[in-house]
């Protein structure tokens, strides 16, 4: 396949875990042109650094990593939380719509905090409750104001082989210590970010290819691993499969205060991510299984 007939797509916050499982994904997509940016090639939170780059570069997509994803320090830095999850993605959507492309943004379970205990779909309420989860809505918000054609995909408990994660955290705390302490009174579901990554470039093929409409790359859907646990349970698993010898005491949230307020409940409905563009999800062990087994060669 020549370049110039291949989809062009521009990762933003290329460096982080979510962006850097695109780079691992990149060989496996030929028909894909990959520009990836981090900072030095592309500070999102400058606008006119936005401006420039879009003026330069032409795509037919853009995907946008770059997140402020410290819920508990975003308590105390709310401006640069707002700067990162609210200001960039309004300049990024913006610069989308000038050169007529669609944007696919991430955004969070944490804008859902109440009392609700079956799976959120797209439409329930959002209330969210920290700095972080209110930025993100607001980013969210932004961004489809500036650009009707922003997808907007909704995950939860994020975790990958690559920056700073539950999962990487319970690696190392769990061959350091005999015993963790571990909420059980928070529920939702982990997602592996190569499998959201693959996702993601699955609805983009399909659209390329004719399968789904480009006139469905708007609006909000969920996708994350199937399944449901506590971080508890989260823990026990990732010992168990990575042979990991520690064990784990259920806590309540009340006895691990943090700075920021996690939602007791957050599970999402993936009914309309599966209907319109035919996404496969699997079982969030089953995906913990495969990042785990990429870390280490031997399992």
């Amino acid at each position: 396949m020549h370049e110039n007939t291949k989809t062009r797509i521009l990762i933003t916050g290329a460096n982080g875990q979510l962006g850097r499982e695109f780079r691992e994904l990149e060989r496996a997509h030929p028909a894909f042109r990959f520009t990836f940016t981090g900072r030095e090639e592309l500070d999102v939170t400058q606008e006119a650094a936005i401006r420039q780059y879009f003026a330069a570069h032409a795509f037919d997509y853009c995907i946008n990593c770059a997140a402020y994803t410290a819920v508990d320090r975003a308590e105390s830095e709310p401006e640069a939380a707002r700067l990162v999850n609210v200001d960039a993605v309004r300049w990024l959507a913006e610069a989308c719509a000038r050169q007529g492309i669609p944007l696919i943004h991430y955004s969070t379970d944490y804008v859902y905090h109440n009392q609700q205990n079956t799976p959120f779909r797209e439409e329930d309420p959002t209330t969210p409750q920290s700095v972080y989860a209110r930025t993100k809505l607001a980013g969210e918000q932004a961004a489809r104001e500036a650009h009707p054609q922003t997808l907007i995909l909704r995950t939860s408990w994020v975790y990958s082989s690559f920056g700073n994660n539950f999962v990487k955290t319970m690696l190392r705390l769990g061959c350091e210590r005999e015993e963790l302490k571990v909420v059980f009174d928070q529920v939702g579901t982990p997602t592996y970010a190569r499998g959201l990554a693959r996702a993601t470039l699955d609805i983009i093929r399909k659209v390329e290819a004719g399968e789904v409409g480009r006139d469905k790359l708007q609006g909000i859907y969920h996708y994350s691993d199937e399944g449901v646990c506590s971080w508890y349970d989260f823990a026990l698993a990732i010992f168990e499969l990575a042979g990991i010898k520690c064990k784990v005491a259920p806590i309540e949230t009340k006895d691990f205060p943090t700075a920021a307020a996690r939602p007791p409940y957050s599970v999402l409905n993936k009914a309309k991510v599966r209907a319109v563009f035919g996404v496969k999800t699997g079982h969030w062990r089953e995906a913990l299984r495969e990042m785990l087994a990429g870390l280490n060669p031997k399992q």
